[in-house]
């Protein structure tokens, strides 16, 4: 995910999403608990189980992340080449 400038005040809700992509805003993936080397990939130890991190939720424990805005990442030469490189050996 490339990510996108948030205008958002607060934490968002289980219903709102990007102005950008659509992806939901109140997912694991944008906690500040998130951790995916914690159990349940979750540090705040009264959070339920919630399987697909990526997906708007219900967690009362979550807390929007706030991160800094870095604009979309430069391309790498290197790494084009090798993914260049896997698709022909792969044959795709």
């Amino acid at each position: 995910m490339a990510g996108n400038p948030s205008t958002i005040i607060g934490s968002p809700g289980r219903s709102e999403t990007c102005a950008g992509c659509e992806a939901d805003l109140k997912v694991c993936l944008n906690c500040v608990s998130y951790d995916p080397r914690a159990a349940y990939q979750c540090r705040d130890r009264r959070a339920e189980l919630v399987a697909d991190k990526h997906l708007a939720n219900y967690c009362e424990w979550f807390e929007f992340a706030r991160r800094e805005w870095k604009g979309p990442r430069a391309s790498n030469p290197r790494e084009q080449q090798a993914r260049d490189a896997l698709k022909k050996l792969l044959g795709d």
